[in-house]
């Protein structure tokens, strides 16, 4: 399903600052070589990233979900002088990735951890100015309640894919990650802790600040 009309989304990418030299090679390399390659956030959605991050300074910024490095480079440009960027992926392949774009980026204040997210968040023991949610769809609901504790008051979640390819539209879900996206969709909005909005931005971003 075309969720945003691709005329547009050209024209978004057009009209959007240029990305440096490092994050363009990943999403380059990325687009070229990984089976995988949609799960990059990309250009725009890169940008979106970076300029919430400037806007909330944070001090501490949670990433759940490394795949090849983009999005952790792009959030970790608003972070405070001695901020630190903790990034967790369970594939140590796109992990090693990552880490040699960390390198060549020459950003020292990213913290990246191999193994499931589930058992690594709680042994970091962190308050967290910003939380960005990109891992298995399943789990979304499991790591929302696992750190909205941990987010400080007034701090934010970001939840990608919130539009699942437009599977959440059907009248009827049947995939199961679709299901799970709805599903924490609708969690969400329920939520009295936080309020909430939902971006129409590639496959969807929601937005959800602590109350």
């Amino acid at each position: 399903m075309e969720l945003v009309n691709n005329s547009a989304e050209v024209y978004a990418k057009e009209n959007t600052s240029l990305l440096d030299a490092v994050l363009q090679e990943i999403e380059d390399h990325t687009l070229a070589n990984h089976p995988h390659a949609q799960m990059l956030s990309g250009h725009v959605q890169g940008k979106i990233l970076e300029m919430i991050s400037w806007m909330i300074q944070p001090e501490r910024i949670l990433e759940i979900g490394t795949f090849t490095g983009f999005s952790a480079l792009c959030l970790a440009k608003g972070l405070q002088k001695d901020g630190v960027l903790h990034t967790i992926d369970i594939r140590q392949e796109d992990a090693a990735t990552a880490k040699k774009y960390f390198k060549k980026a020459g950003v020292e204040n990213i913290r990246l951890h191999v193994g499931d997210a589930l058992e690594i968040i709680p042994a970091l023991n962190e308050s967290w100015d910003l939380v960005f949610i990109d891992a298995d769809k399943v789990n979304y609901i499991n790591y929302y309640e696992l750190t909205l504790p941990s987010v400080k008051k007034g701090g934010w979640i970001l939840a990608d894919n919130v539009l699942f390819h437009g599977e959440v539209l059907a009248e009827k879900v049947t995939g199961k990650n679709a299901i799970a996206i709805r599903a924490f969709n609708e969690h969400v909005a329920k939520d009295k802790r936080v309020e909430q909005v939902m971006l129409t931005v590639r496959d969807g971003l929601l937005l959800i600040r602590k109350i």
